[in-house]
């Protein structure tokens, strides 16, 4: 009489996501490894991290004073927009490029460490949050100079642009969007390097549409310009945010930060993406979380 061979329970739902409570579980451990990330990467500099902070801030000074005067925009208003789009967009950069290595470049540690594969992931995410932090200085730093131009009630970015609110406790939904925008890296994290370690291509044409979706992404122009330049006809021009997931994600952030209304169809939006990117991840999870250390 034969008998069927046990069956194996690698393939499972249930350990993908035993895998990632596991991971959560460690935050000494990610949090250790993420910090040393940074601190590796600075090492011997005087100011350290904090030259994260200075480039970030040369950055957003320079093309926010020369992009206000190409679109005709409020110094006062425009360059607190283009500050906090380019901080929300370093942190989605950082968890796109750097997530496609994230087990590429843990190779040592996946092969010797008895660690759930997640670590790896929430390591990416820990350190690229670390660094927004880091970058959210410039923040504070712009919103103190201008002040008066982002606290008064129904100011406008350009001529006649959309009105907005102003600045006030609304800012404090920055908060959960951040905490979205995170949730959200945690999956793209361990998709893209899941398949970037068995598809070696992934990082490289990420890497070649990053500067695209960059400029198609309302961070250095805004949707108010596109009224502004193509009147009424330009309605079917606005799909070139709306069809943007990223204009969403980074929205739900500025949006609060810089006293301008949130739409509620951001939030809907950003919602559907995060259900079904994290089913998404969880099904690559499943079948290909065991492969993970021999394709490294």
């Amino acid at each position: 009489m034969t008998t069927a061979p046990p069956t194996s329970d690698s393939r499972t739902f249930g350990r993908a996501l035993s895998d990632l409570r596991n991971g959560f579980k460690q935050p000494e451990l990610w949090g250790h490894l993420a910090w040393q990330d940074i601190k590796q990467r600075y090492r011997r500099s005087v100011l350290g991290p904090l030259w994260i902070t200075i480039s970030m801030g040369v950055t957003a000074l320079g093309l926010g004073l020369l992009y206000s005067q190409l679109f005709g925009a409020s110094v006062g208003t425009f360059l607190p927009y283009i500050t906090t789009g380019f901080i929300v967009w370093n942190f989605i950069l950082g968890c796109l490029t750097e997530g496609t290595d994230t087990f590429i470049s843990n190779e040592g540690l996946i092969k010797h460490l008895p660690a759930p594969l997640s670590v790896y992931a929430l390591r990416t995410v820990w350190r690229q949050s670390i660094m927004f932090v880091h970058n959210m200085v410039i923040y504070f730093i712009v919103i103190a100079i201008f002040w008066s131009d982002v606290t008064t009630p129904d100011y406008t970015m350009t001529e006649d642009g959309m009105t907005h609110p102003g600045l006030n406790w609304d800012v404090l939904l920055a908060i959960p969007g951040f905490a979205l925008l995170a949730v959200n890296a945690g999956w793209v994290v361990l998709l893209f390097g899941i398949a970037s370690t068995r598809f070696r291509d992934i990082p490289q044409v990420v890497s070649s549409l990053i500067n695209l979706l960059f400029f198609m992404t309302p961070i250095v122009w805004t949707t108010d310009i596109l009224k502004d330049k193509f009147g009424s006809t330009a309605d079917w021009r606005d799909w070139v945010a709306e069809l943007n997931p990223l204009y969403h994600f980074i929205q739900i952030v500025r949006a609060p930060l810089i006293g301008n209304s949130v739409s509620w169809h951001h939030y809907a939006i950003v919602g559907g993406i995060t259900v079904v990117g994290w089913a998404l991840a969880l099904v690559v999870m499943r079948n290909y979380r065991a492969r993970v250390s021999y394709w490294v």
